[in-house]
């Protein structure tokens, strides 16, 4: 039995008053993978900016609500309380709208090759 003391938190506490940037946290890291909580209040990615990473990551919403656009897909996916989306290395993808009235709480793994 490990006496190594737990670890506890709720990933709606201490949540960041709304600002100019979304709120990127690290929770867990260790290698090969990172797990983050992002809060926007408003938020989408600038202009003519896509993410383009050369790892999986995996969302989730798990508050408020978002549209994200994906290169390739036709229409930008709704995402609700609940809903995920697997993005593979590579994929371009921007954030193009969160709710604007409360914070929109993600939950993000992002998963480097082996």
């Amino acid at each position: 039995m490990s006496d190594a003391p737990l670890e506890r938190g709720s990933l709606f506490w201490g949540l960041p008053a709304p600002g100019p940037e979304e709120s990127f946290e690290s929770l867990l890291a260790a290698p090969g993978f990172r797990v983050e909580r992002i809060v926007s209040h408003g938020h989408a990615s600038p202009e003519g900016f896509w993410y383009d990473q050369g790892w999986a990551e995996w969302v989730v919403v798990l508050s408020g609500e978002a549209l994200l656009e994906v290169e390739g897909e036709a229409e930008p996916l709704p995402l609700a309380p609940g809903d995920w989306v697997l993005l593979p290395a590579r994929r371009r993808h921007r954030v193009a709208w969160t709710t604007p009235d409360g914070p929109t709480v993600w939950l993000a793994i992002h998963a480097t090759p082996r």
